[in-house]
């Protein structure tokens, strides 16, 4: 079989528009579809495959989309916000687009709900709703991902495979080498599966109760081919909701050269030779592969017992081999720390976890401690067993944030076991990570996710960002998907108007309260 590749839909000129539109429908709903190499699968998905369409748009487009809700009506709720919920309702989020989060654009506190049961049995029409995203014009160029983002039902929908890849074309892709090599999709999505069904969310041993089925473009372990001497632009997109990707390739001897050009959409200055590449979820990585000895070798991740995906090294050489480029257009300028409003008032968070703290299925609080943490129940009580303290409260805000300022952030984990992840994503704007465990990095990273293992300590990452052109409110959260829907996430408010007086935003003891192990 050909190495599978999504379905493309590309922007277009309108006839009395000045910028190009993409305008496409996505329709999800369960559908039977085959999944190669593992056998037929009911479950929600966009247009009827996993992973949905990739969307190629550039910089100054427009992307407007109609989004069909023919998932069946959601059962009641009425538990707390923080549990699994409305598993047939979902929203739209271009995850690391530098877009607006507000209205009918890259807008997360959207709900996308289903007929309910009543209107479902009088014949009502399925709902449909709309995303407008105004794509600035001068996007960075790269590969980019969208998915469903409503609180309570994430984790459910992306282990299911809603999701794909987005593509913003620009000056990267110009370049000589780059332009002569074949671009391929490599979409992993990371399924949970139980006869052929995605089982419902109902509780906290879900996520490791069900082994996970790993997929590349929808498809367990498909075959890539590669002659000697070609080179390859692949775009890694680490669809996962709850496993790090530490990609190689293998055999060593003979195998196929990495060379790093982006991550997390965002261009390097010149290509990195890479043994690994490493993704959190949500990552991506766009990659530059070239053929060597002939044979075959496999994409591995370290944990995942099977590989991804086989290259076939075959046919005959190139000669000479394909080049790769010297240099690239970078991305982004990096950001000065001269720049950082008020240095001595860093904002800070904690991922913690709390066992044992809530009655019913899902006893741990999953937690996001700090600066402006969410305030506790009882702040003179047992803050490991508060019901409120660090978890996502939606009327609460938690970070307001003013555009034209440059900020420091350190986010850590105080997991104690080295297996648990928790990468800390930030809407809207691209971090500009600057040091690794307290170490700097040289040159610093542009990321939009930054993945966060467990250990003695656990790891801490810094980096600057500024808030740029948009307003409105959104999150900061884990992309560990399951912690996610079950409180690990703040509200964010990008403002207009000048930062406020300088003040020590670090409150004492933020680290929170502690224990002896971590749960699940």
């Amino acid at each position: 079989m050909p190495f599978p590749q999504p379905a493309v839909v590309a922007s277009r000129p309108v006839p009395g528009r000045g910028s190009p539109v993409l305008d496409h429908t996505l329709d999800v709903r369960f559908t039977g579809i085959a999944v190669p190499g593992y056998g037929p699968v009911t479950t929600r998905t966009y247009n009827g495959a996993v992973p949905g369409p990739t969307l190629r748009v550039r910089g100054g487009d427009v992307l407007r989309l109609t989004h069909v809700n023919g998932l069946p009506p959601n059962p009641p709720h009425e538990g707390d916000h923080n549990r699994p919920h409305h598993a047939n309702s979902f929203n739209l989020h271009t995850h690391g687009m530098h877009v607006s989060p507000s209205g009918h654009a890259d807008n997360v506190l959207r709900e996308f709900a289903p007929r309910t049961a009543a209107e479902a049995a009088a014949g009502a029409a399925e709902p449909r709703y709309v995303t407008v995203v105004d794509i600035p014009a001068d996007h960075p160029a790269g590969t980019y991902w969208y998915h469903p983002h409503l609180h309570g039902s994430t984790a459910e929908q992306i282990a299911g495979g809603m999701a794909g890849v987005i593509v913003v074309e620009g000056d990267v892709d110009d370049v000589p080498e780059i332009k002569a090599a074949a671009d391929v999709v490599v979409c992993v999505s990371e399924l949970k599966l139980e006869d052929g069904k995605v089982p419902a969310f109902t509780s906290g041993h879900w996520m490791t109760g069900v082994p996970s089925v790993f997929t590349v473009n929808g498809a367990v372990n498909p075959t890539l081919t590669l002659r000697p001497g070609e080179v390859q632009r692949w775009r890694l997109v680490a669809a996962t909701a709850f496993t790090a990707l530490r990609l190689t390739i293998g055999p060593e001897r003979g195998r196929p050269s990495l060379h790093q050009i982006a991550q997390d959409g965002v261009t390097f200055a010149g290509p990195v030779p890479r043994t690994q590449v490493h993704l959190a979820m949500g990552n991506r990585a766009d990659v530059l592969v070239r053929g060597g000895a002939p044979g075959d070798y496999t994409l591995r991740a370290a944990g995942v017992p099977a590989p991804l995906m086989t290259i076939r090294v075959t046919g005959e050489p190139l000669d000479p081999p394909m080049a790769l480029p010297v240099s690239l257009p970078p991305g982004r300028p990096f950001l000065d720390e001269r720049e950082v409003a008020n240095p001595d008032a860093d904002r800070e968070v904690v991922f913690h976890a709390d066992a044992g703290v809530f009655t019913g299925a899902f006893p741990n609080a999953f937690r996001m401690l700090g600066t402006n943490a969410t305030p506790a129940a009882d702040p003179d009580g047992d803050l490991t067993h508060d019901p409120a303290y660090g978890l996502f409260d939606p009327d609460h805000i938690n970070h307001t944030l003013r555009l034209g300022t440059v900020e420091r952030w350190t986010v850590r984990s105080d997991e104690t076991m080295p297996a648990f992840n928790h990468p800390f994503h930030l809407h809207t704007n691209q971090i500009l990570l600057t040091h690794r465990n307290g170490e700097r990095l040289d040159p610093p990273v542009w990321h939009d996710t930054v993945g966060l293992t467990g250990g003695t300590p656990g790891q801490s990452a810094t980096f600057l960002v500024r808030y740029e052109d948009f307003t409105g409110r959104t999150i900061a959260h884990c992309h560990q998907l399951h912690h996610e829907d079950l409180g690990m996430m703040q509200t964010v408010d990008y403002v207009q108007g000048p930062a406020p007086a300088p003040r020590d935003r670090r409150p004492a003891g933020s680290g929170g309260p502690r224990r002896s192990s971590s749960p699940a």
